[in-house]
């Protein structure tokens, strides 16, 4: 790959993939930059680097990239300057649903430039190659969805495996998030959290999942649609604790956004009347006290017997309590205790 610049700037990028001639691409940012170029990493640098830079100098301009950029969850007043801009100027803008991308550059005043593809789950596969190919070749590849940033939970995966499996530059343009808006307004514990996106729309597969969290300590997040919301909620009631705390934050920066908190049997009952919109569940972890129960633990009794079962199968006793302990998420010293009160008790 090689400069071609000219008197007034940098008019275009010539390179040469696959034996094809070289063929410059056009670079419709270029001619406002000054002709400083450094292609040892693939980089366009102009003179006037520093603190104020304008919104289209990050590393979203880098020649031959991938861009994964955060659309906006619902108010088009988050959109941020540099996704304007890079709305702009990009190459190709990948869209999972073109006409919403319509939508969101109207309402923002923005003309698209390059080509605009679409990229969903129909087509990512195919899709994500020959958008690798054109940021391999040069080009400024903006991958956008309907909502938030992509790969969580939408389309984008397969393009940034691809593009890093080609060594093909991927960078991000941060922005809104559900999963991180639903968190800070939960009311929940979020030093630790975890995001389980959509449960499985079966019945025996959504029961599977469900157990697999019965223990999970850290604050859950999960995405569901207004229609199965309220069997959502009924099975995470049956299997996590009609107690268990919780919130589901619906329409997250519009309008009518609402954040309804309680437990998830108070949000069971609170659904039944019907819910719109698009939603997110955020659900606390389980206690200390729910974890022990969780391994059959709960009791002194039963974490006694634990250790006996394991003295049976030749494990000594010293591992055995330690082994019991760090299952039931407590002291070694309480189930030694207990151990030595239950031998003390024997005639």
């Amino acid at each position: 790959m090689r400069a071609l610049a000219g008197e007034g700037g940098l008019g275009g990028i010539q390179c040469h993939v696959g034996g094809l001639s070289p063929k410059p691409i056009p670079q419709p940012w270029a001619s406002s930059y000054a002709p400083l170029l450094i292609w040892e990493d693939v980089q366009v640098a102009t003179g006037n680097a520093g603190p104020n830079l304008d919104p289209g100098t990050g590393p979203e301009h880098k020649i031959g990239q991938v861009v994964l950029a955060a659309t906006p969850l619902g108010n088009d007043h988050d959109a941020s300057p540099r996704l304007r801009a890079l709305l702009a100027t990009a190459d190709v803008v990948a869209a999972e649903d073109t006409r919403r991308l319509r939508r969101l550059v109207s309402a923002l005043g923005v003309e698209i430039s390059g080509r605009v593809l679409s990229y969903h789950d129909a087509n990512e596969r195919e899709r994500a190659v020959e958008l690798v190919d054109i940021a391999a070749a040069g080009g400024t590849v903006i991958v956008v969805t309907d909502a938030g940033m992509p790969v969580v939970s939408d389309p984008g995966f397969r393009v940034v495996s691809e593009a890093v499996a080609r060594g093909v530059h991927v960078t991000a343009l941060p922005g809104p998030s559900a999963v991180l808006t639903a968190l800070a307004l939960s009311g929940l514990a979020v030093d630790r959290f975890c995001f389980e996106g959509f449960l499985p729309r079966k019945a025996g597969e959504r029961s599977t999942r469900l157990r697999e969290l019965i223990d999970e300590p850290r604050t859950m997040v999960f995405f569901e649609a207004p229609h199965r919301l309220e069997v959502m909620l009924r099975a995470l009631a049956e299997s996590l604790g009609s107690g268990r705390q919780a919130a589901v934050c619906r329409e997250l920066t519009k309008t009518y956004e609402e954040v309804k908190r309680g437990t998830l049997g108070d949000l069971v009952q609170w659904a039944e009347l019907g819910v719109r919109g698009e939603i997110t569940v955020v659900v606390s972890g389980a206690s200390a006290e729910e974890r022990r129960a969780a391994v059959g633990l709960d009791t002194e009794e039963a974490q006694v017997e634990a250790v006996l079962a394991r003295e049976g199968h030749g494990v000594d006793r010293r591992t055995a309590i330690a082994e019991v302990a760090k299952a039931a998420g407590i002291p070694r010293r309480v189930v030694y205790d207990a151990v030595v009160k239950r031998k003390d008790a024997k005639p």
